[in-house]
């Protein structure tokens, strides 16, 4: 019973992971408020309350703390998704959505109390002093050990980043000897896009994870080079991608689209109706173009599915979206604080409003998650059949829905049976991600001679001796793959080789490999072929 529960709700956890904090469409400006709309020539009884609070109350109680209480209990009863950011988190809130951070360049995990360099970021600070995959960090500017102790990441992660041109020396071992570098910080660009390649013959595939300031720069350079290898026709993969800048999806969406389409509108109490439109020749307004969608799809992926979906301009695949039709624009304020407070809902081309009712409280809302994956739930199969919301017609005569998200052209619903008890162990611990890791370092000159994830992929299979040494390396964590059915057998493998892969090509690779034993990719590649 318990396997069968776990079966159904771990695909809902990793959704719920991605969703906490999700960047939902908002407007990031420099200035967003005159500084004279917060002053005041009265105080209201919160501020007093809150002097009060600080200055008489028996404990000591800090300022950030009563701001942050009095505010977060006030934006619950608006919205999910208005929010108040302290500004000791302001920074790292907005990192993001701003596509970049400063720091050296490194993906790194603590194993045996170690901090080993998972991958390092081609061109940046780390690779420049020649730092690489596999190397063991032990002192940080000579005095701080971050070996042999178990570590918070987000600790270690904030002994690496600091301001651009600032330095840092970090002493690692590397097969067994002790080395040194001293390394300069700089602006490290975190990628939108996961993944871009020709996945079959004129058939590109790019995956998004999210819309950040160079999303659309970085998906128009990636659409040109597929297009240069002969691509006809597109998958657009939004799985888990929460959203982030509205902009960055009108402006993809502006290159699907032709004749000033009407992209998506804005409108809210104190907003007035604002409409984006297609505004100039898209490079992909012709050719076959499938765009996959899944619960965690929400936001930006939403208003680019929408308008492509309402223009049947696209073939909506996968399973129901989040059902987020709001839009936050973020307010400096004058503490260094800030909110992200929802000013318009946004509505599709139709006129969709797609937000899903949070009228019963935020806890209902969430757990709305939970009742699409619910085995007894029959409203999850009759999703892309009948929903008791509004209907719309698309000018090609298709029926499409409002609220509640943006319900697939083709479903493909979750299949819990692919996660047995074997699968659900091994993504339970980090086994699976260790293994590949040990395994890639003693034969990394065996994988670098694969000149690209293509070719590996196609060329490269995890032998028997391999599959030995996991079975035996798993077994030493307490799990036992002795006697394993085929299917599970052959999950675990194509998982295996992902991960190996992702340590040469990082997102890249994983994808390239694992959407070999996608079904919803398998499904997707056949309508456009």
């Amino acid at each position: 019973m318990g396997s069968k529960k776990l079966q159904v709700w771990l695909p809902v956890l990793f959704a719920i992971v991605m969703i906490v904090g999700m960047l939902i469409g908002f407007q990031l400006k420099e200035k967003t408020m005159s500084p004279l709309f917060f002053k005041s020539s009265t105080r209201s009884s919160i501020q007093e309350l809150t002097e009060l609070i600080k200055n008489r109350y028996v404990d000591k109680v800090s300022e950030d703390s009563i701001n942050g209480l009095v505010a977060n209990e006030l934006l619950k009863h608006l919205d999910p998704h208005s929010v108040y950011i302290p500004s000791s988190d302001l920074s790292a809130a907005n990192e993001d959505i701003m596509g970049n951070f400063q720091g050296i360049g490194i993906e790194f995990r603590q194993m045996n109390d170690t901090v080993n360099v998972m991958s390092v970021i081609s061109g940046g600070p780390a690779e420049k002093v020649g730092l690489m995959v596999g190397d063991q960090l032990i002192f940080v500017n000579d005095t701080i050990n971050i070996s042999g102790k178990k570590l918070d990441g987000n600790a270690i992660r904030k002994i690496f980043r600091g301001p651009a041109d600032s330095k840092v020396k970090v002493k690692f071992l590397r097969a067994g000897k002790m080395q040194e570098a001293v390394i300069t910080r700089g602006n490290i660009p975190v990628s939108s896009v996961d993944a871009a390649y020709m996945i079959a013959p004129k058939v590109g595939f790019i995956r998004l994870n999210k819309f950040a300031e160079r999303t659309y720069e970085e998906f128009m350079t990636e659409l040109e080079k597929l297009q240069a290898q002969k691509m006809e026709n597109l998958i657009l993969d939004l799985r888990g991608n929460t959203g982030g800048l509205m902009k960055e999806a009108v402006d993809m969406a502006d290159e699907f689209l032709d004749d000033n389409k009407l992209i998506v509108y804005t409108e809210g109490e104190n907003t007035p109706r604002t409409e984006f439109t297609a505004k100039r020749p898209g490079l992909f307004e012709k050719g076959k173009l499938v765009v996959l969608i899944d619960e965690s799809s929400a936001s930006a992926s939403e208003i680019l599915a929408g308008a492509l979906q309402d223009w049947d301009r696209a073939t909506i695949m996968g399973r129901r979206s989040f059902g987020k039709g709001l839009v936050q624009q973020q307010f400096q304020l004058s503490d260094g604080s800030a909110v992200r407070l929802t000013v318009a809902r946004y509505f599709t081309p139709l006129g969709r409003n797609i937000q899903k009712s949070y009228a019963e409280g935020i806890d209902k809302y969430n757990d709305e998650l939970l009742g699409r994956f619910h085995p007894t739930d029959s409203s999850a199969k009759k999703d892309s059949l009948a929903r008791s919301v509004k209907k719309y017609k698309t000018p090609a005569g298709k029926m499409v829905f409002g609220g509640g998200g943006i319900t697939p052209d083709t479903t493909v619903l979750f299949d819990s049976s692919l996660y047995t008890r074997a699968v659900l162990q091994v993504l339970m611990t980090s086994t699976l991600n260790d293994f590949a890791y040990y395994d890639f370092i003693s034969n990394k000159a065996q994988y670098s001679a694969y000149k690209d994830a293509v070719k590996f992929n196609a060329d490269f299979k995890v032998s028997d001796a391999q599959w030995k040494r996991f079975v035996q390396y798993a077994s030493k964590e307490g799990l036992n793959f002795g006697a394993i059915d085929a299917r599970s057998k052959a999950f675990i493998l194509n998982r295996i080789k992902a991960l190996i892969a992702r340590q040469i090509w990082r997102a890249n690779g994983y994808f390239v490999v694992a959407n070999d034993a996608d079904i919803l990719v398998g499904k997707a590649v056949r309508l456009v072929q």
